[in-house]
């Protein structure tokens, strides 16, 4: 009869394993962030391809300047003082109107969605502000609210409130049929209905749509900026355009360009944490 072997063996059999356990360690950590990493690369190859098409002068420099020379003239625009500021007055701008659109945007769209002759009652208006091209409006809004910020938070609204109703509608009128008929089967109540599952279900749709109102709402600030304004990151692209300061518009591109990603990384992280709450299905 052959004896068991040694708590010796076992144990040396079990470090023997860790011997590979730091290139799969490895490999999970890369797979688990290539999201990241892959972005980032990416940003790094035209970063460089960039500055070395620039630094050997096959794009004119003075037109489309280069990243060393954007970082530069970002720390030149913030060190006076003046980034800060277009900063600070494009978040308010920004923030207030999407704060708006977005209840607004909720709230209607839950309405449309749950209730059939409220979608009759609004969607053609839905359907006419979403086709009807907002930026021309903007001379109106200045006229009815001033060249401050009002006009330019009004703005922010119209870009944004559309493309989150439309989605929070849809994702309310898409809730899983099985469930609701489980819900009904216990005899919930419409408001347990509408809270417990059509709501949770309704979240893929709904962070959509604000994700889509994100875009639209900054693209709304950058114009209204553009065409009436003082200050602000929009005003500042407007300004360096046209003293052909390449540098410095690009700073404030990029300035836009990254509030969007970071709000837009925030949704998605809030939405990863939402994935608990949302039902599944039986079966």
């Amino acid at each position: 009869m052959t004896p068991n072997k040694p708590p010796e063996t076992i144990t040396a059999n079990v470090f023997d394993d860790d011997d590979d356990a730091a290139p799969r360690g490895f490999k999970e950590f890369l797979r688990k962030r290539q999201r990241i990493l892959l972005g980032t690369l990416g940003a790094v190859v035209v970063l460089a391809a960039w500055q070395v098409c620039s630094d050997l002068s096959i794009v004119n420099p003075a037109f489309a300047s280069s990243p060393w020379e954007i970082v530069k003239a970002a720390k030149d625009y913030f060190d006076g003082g003046g980034g800060w500021y277009a900063l600070e007055i494009s978040a308010i701008e920004f923030g207030l109107g999407f704060a708006i659109s977005l209840v607004v945007g909720l709230l209607v769209g839950m309405a449309m969605g749950w209730w059939r002759w409220c979608e009759f009652l609004v969607d053609p208006l839905v359907n006419f502000g979403y086709a009807a091209p907002r930026i021309a409006l903007v001379p109106l809004l200045v006229i009815w609210f001033g060249i401050g910020t009002p006009s330019k938070v009004a703005v922010v609204f119209l870009s944004s409130v559309f493309p989150i109703i439309i989605n929070t509608m849809s994702g309310v009128k898409i809730a899983d049929a099985s469930l609701v008929q489980v819900a009904r089967s216990f005899k919930a109540s419409r408001l347990q209905l509408f809270r417990t599952v059509v709501i949770p279900g309704a979240v893929p749709s709904i962070v959509t749509g604000i994700r889509l109102g994100i875009g639209q709402g900054l693209i709304g600030m950058v114009v209204g900026e553009l065409l009436a304004s003082t200050a602000g990151l929009g005003y500042t692209i407007e300004t360096a355009g046209n003293n052909l300061q390449s540098s410095t518009m690009f700073v404030a591109v990029f300035l836009v360009s990254g509030i969007g990603v970071l709000l837009t990384q925030s949704i998605r992280v809030v939405e990863h944490r939402l994935e608990r709450w949302r039902p599944k299905a039986s079966g």
